[in-house]
């Protein structure tokens, strides 16, 4: 893509901003949101069209970004009121300085082989015998990953005396349940479905061939992972893990699905969604969320079925959560909110809690959902928020160059990179990059990976050993 593209998308996300701004003076609130849920929908359309890959991250923000403003905008809750000129100044900052940093470091000089998918180049410079080290790599690291994730869920359920799902008239007993440190060894096996898809990769066009056993294996560690966030009864995990999965499948195929699309495939899609609504239905109930209560808390203007509204209300809320900040902020942080997770990882939060002390703005007390940018603002204010979004803008296109130049590193790079695509494309719901877990996310993929190419490194030097002896 060339930077007239870029140039001119964020010119009619400006255009749509500023149109929606002045709908919104005239109370036209549902035609103010049409217009930014349109732009970004055909802002994102553009860019996967023009990039040919479902993996482009300007695509993804610009849908979550532009499509949840619109979203937020059509004031469809009691909740929400007019949003300060500061408000949609930061909005539309926020989106400009990620493009900004994104096409400014995607636009350098390409590597030869850009053009090429991974899975091209590691066909050509991969032997079976590397694949298969790989991938037994990648099969001790998940059983690794579920026995530590398993073990910490029962190490809580002990310490703290229950489990979620088996709680009765609880609506927030899987808030509680969380033991500082354990927790996110506990919801670590949300990477399980994801990794299983990179040791499938690993195998594809029958490189190595494996026994029933280690079928078995994967799949049964697949299932648990999926268990626990059942019991867990936490919608987020569930959705994590099956989309991260997905687009972790599109990422290692260089954004771009390895098949075409059929009647098959579409059914076989719609069969997956189908089930996930399921679960999610199921894990709602089980959470003791009944209609009466969550339409008391969204208090809609309008009767709507609560399968919209409850959608609705977990997008839009979060962009009023942002306008109470701007508006009754005194005092910013000068970083300390965005620091939380070094705080929270090294235990300092308990032994200096008055780091962590700030109040935090919202509607209404159960709902405490925020946008990617609440913590950047709350730290610095505007400037807050154009340094984040241009850097994280900047972060995207580096690593997206880094895994098209550096072929041994692609499979846990497209991995991570997929985990920053979903945060791009949820950038409605919270401060990603304030969250501890997000981290300890991160930083498990990356000594996943680490441990992958020691494995495969280590292995490959016995491999050669042992023929050379044999040989004479």
């Amino acid at each position: 893509m060339n930077r007239g593209l870029y140039i001119k998308q964020t010119i009619l996300a400006a255009a749509a901003f500023i149109a929606a701004y002045m709908l919104s003076f005239t109370e036209a609130y549902i035609a103010s949101g049409a217009v930014l849920a349109a732009a970004g929908i055909v802002i994102a359309v553009i860019y996967i069209k023009k990039s040919s890959k479902l993996s482009e991250p300007a695509a993804y923000f610009s849908i979550s970004w532009i499509g949840g403003c619109g979203i937020s905008a059509m004031k469809l809750s009691r909740l929400q009121s007019d949003w300060a000129l500061e408000t949609w100044l930061c909005f539309f900052l926020a989106y400009a300085f990620f493009i900004f940093g994104y096409a400014l470091f995607s636009l350098r000089k390409s590597p030869d082989n850009d053009e090429r998918t991974v899975s091209a180049i590691e066909n050509e410079k991969a032997d079976i015998v590397n694949r298969k080290l790989y991938a037994d790599g990648l099969m001790t690291a998940i059983n690794i990953v579920v026995l530590l994730s398993v073990s910490s869920l029962i190490a809580e359920s002990v310490i703290l005396g229950y489990i979620p799902l088996f709680t009765k008239d609880t609506p927030h007993a899987y808030s509680y349940f969380h033991v500082s440190g354990l927790h996110y060894f506990t919801v670590s096996c949300v990477l399980v479905p994801s990794l299983a898809v990179l040791w499938h990769y690993q195998n594809r066009g029958n490189y190595c061939q494996h026994s029933r056993m280690k079928v078995i294996d994967i799949v049964a560690c697949c299932i648990i992972s999926i268990i626990i966030p059942l019991l867990l009864v936490s919608r987020f995990q569930l959705i994590f893990a099956v989309l991260l999965s997905g687009m972790t499948y599109i990422c290692v195929n260089n954004g771009r699905l390895p098949f075409k699309i059929g009647l098959r495939e579409v059914l076989i899609g719609l069969g997956l969604f189908g089930v996930l609504v399921v679960f999610y239905v199921f894990i709602t109930v089980e959470r003791a969320h009944s209609i009466d209560y969550l339409n008391e808390i969204f208090e809609m203007k309008y009767r709507l079925p609560i399968f919209l509204s409850q959608p609705y209300i977990y997008i839009a809320n979060n962009f009023d959560n942002f306008n109470c900040l701007t508006e009754a902020l005194t005092e910013h942080a000068g970083g300390l909110r965005m620091l939380f997770p070094l705080f929270a990882l090294t235990g300092l939060k308990f032994t200096h809690p008055e780091f962590v002390a700030f109040p935090i703005f919202v509607t209404k007390e159960e709902l405490t959902t925020v946008t990617l940018i609440y913590d950047a603002y709350y730290d610095f204010g505007i400037i807050g928020v154009i340094i984040f979004t241009f850097v994280l803008g900047a972060v995207m296109a580096c690593l997206g160059v880094c895994i098209r130049k550096n072929v041994n590193a692609s499979m846990i790079s497209a991995f991570i990179y997929a985990q920053l695509d979903f945060y791009l494309l949820f950038a409605f719901f919270t401060t990603w990059f304030s969250n501890p877990a997000t981290w300890f996310y991160l930083i498990a993929s990356a000594a996943i990976g680490i441990y992958i190419c020691f494995y495969v490194k280590v292995a490959e030097h016995i491999y050669r050993h042992n023929n050379k002896g044999g040989s004479k």
